[in-house]
């Protein structure tokens, strides 16, 4: 009687868990795709929103706070206001370093910072430039230490090469063999699930084409 006990508690129990995950699996899902679809500081607000609040209901998953701080620098693009990067970039940090705490040493969340800190050059690019951007190529270097299969970290750092001045050792001539390795990267790259980061395929890829240009 009590292995009875004991088999119908642990297929309960077992079956709350399933539940729950498969409820945060599809929150997850939905709230990603309406990434895509948001172009505006506005929307991604909304996102962010979204997301925080499956943050606080799963406190032990890295992902939500993984994608806030992805919007925040998604917010951080569409801005034209250079005014309001860094705070853009303060607020990606913080979530960033939530995700850190979560899942140490993760590849992804190297990338974010990689991004965070090169964002930050725009603010002033002749003060910021040389600070920011080695910190910048240490974090995308430390992300593809981490996982050698990740495209993402190549791809940030074709844009970092890209949007820097050819006398400081950027342009497109040194931009494009790794927008090409990051391009290459991401035809084989495949996500360990449906909710893990898949970003960036598209942006690589008319990089690159846009450095083959004359």
């Amino acid at each position: 009687m009590k292995r009875i006990i004991l088999l119908i508690t642990v297929i309960a129990v077992t079956s709350v868990a399933f539940g729950q995950n498969a409820k945060y699996v599809s929150s997850m899902e939905k709230t990603i795709a309406t990434i895509d679809t948001s172009k505006s500081v506005a929307s991604l607000r909304l996102v962010c929103n979204s997301f925080e609040r499956i943050a606080n209901a799963e406190k032990k998953e890295w992902l939500p706070n993984y994608y806030i701080a992805y919007c925040y620098m998604l917010m951080a693009t569409y801005d034209k206001s250079n005014d309001n990067i860094d705070d853009y970039c303060d607020k990606a940090d913080g979530f960033i370093a939530k995700a850190d705490s979560l899942k140490p040493d993760n590849s992804e969340i190297y990338v974010l910072k990689g991004w965070a800190s090169s964002s930050r050059i725009r603010v002033n690019p002749m003060a910021r430039g040389q600070k920011y951007g080695m910190a910048s190529a240490g974090f995308q270097e430390k992300a593809k230490s981490l996982d050698a299969t990740n495209p993402r970290p190549y791809f940030m750092l074709g844009m970092g090469k890209y949007y820097t001045p050819s006398a400081f050792g950027g342009g497109k001539d040194k931009a494009l063999p790794l927008f090409e390795e990051a391009v290459k990267r991401y035809k084989s790259f495949k996500p360990v699930s449906s909710i893990m980061p898949h970003w960036g395929e598209k942006q690589a890829t008319d990089m690159l084409a846009d450095c083959k240009k004359d």
